[in-house]
């Protein structure tokens, strides 16, 4: 017997003012499955329950995008988006597949877990997508990467200072940069306005908001690239969480 994930479309509605269609509903199960099996030869997620799996993964993922009515349409219409460190494919795969104009580019340091992906990619038919096996630190300074993307996305990776170095340096000018904590403070705040000053960027909101059926604290912080990040940044691999800005 398969777990069947819940279909929530009321609660879709209400906090995203969205709501899959019977064919991303079919296709999230699948990616829910697909999951579930990997889960036996790699570690990708503690989180296997089908409740908590909807909330934690596809909800959590998809709700990072939802105050920005901006931004879900430029998802719509199409635009270039980096997942850095993507572990088993959250944030970066739920998005690919509610946003099949944007193209998505998934990165991990671990080449077991992105052989993976690549493997639920082409089971899902998701060809707008690409991996890579690398470090972010890597990337940023790789003209093919650097200032190249409209939005990147960042969970569960590192403090925050440590993940706008991560995702500033691969934004185009007024690209957007979307961290996902769990909970968060003025203090964090104050300490992280002064290093995304540096790598040319501004903090345009802070989001707090509590998941749906748990009840638990999240916030999203989204971070406008307004001038070009100097050189320096990202600084060299381990640098940045060994001396974070």
């Amino acid at each position: 017997m398969t777990n069947s994930l819940p279909i929530m479309a009321e609660i879709w509605q209400q906090t995203l003012n969205w709501q899959p269609t019977d064919e991303q509903q079919a296709r999230f199960q699948q990616l829910y499955e697909l999951i579930l099996d990997g889960n036996r030869q790699l570690n990708l997620t503690r989180i296997t329950e089908p409740q908590e799996f909807w909330e934690k993964h596809l909800w959590d993922s998809l709700r990072g995008t939802a105050p920005q009515q901006k931004f879900i349409s430029s998802l719509e219409t199409g635009a270039s988006v980096i997942d850095i460190g993507t572990g088993a494919g959250f944030p970066g795969v739920p998005i690919a597949m509610i946003a099949p104009n944007s193209q998505i580019t998934l990165v991990d340091s671990t080449r077991k877990k992105i052989a993976f992906i690549d493997k639920i990619l082409n089971e899902l038919g998701i060809n707008h997508a690409q991996t890579l096996v690398s470090r972010a630190e890597e990337i940023g300074q790789q003209p093919q990467h650097r200032e190249k993307y409209d939005i990147a996305l960042i969970r569960a990776v590192g403090n925050a200072s440590v993940c706008a170095e991560y995702t500033l340096p691969l934004l185009k000018k007024n690209g957007l940069a979307v961290i996902y904590r769990g909970t968060w403070t003025d203090e964090e705040t104050t300490a992280l306005e002064d290093a995304v000053k540096q790598l040319g960027g501004e903090i345009e909101s802070i989001e707090q908001f509590f998941t749906p059926v748990s009840n638990s604290i999240r916030h999203c912080l989204y971070l406008r690239k307004i001038a070009t990040t100097p050189a320096k940044f990202p600084r060299a691999v381990g640098v940045p969480t060994q001396k974070p800005l």
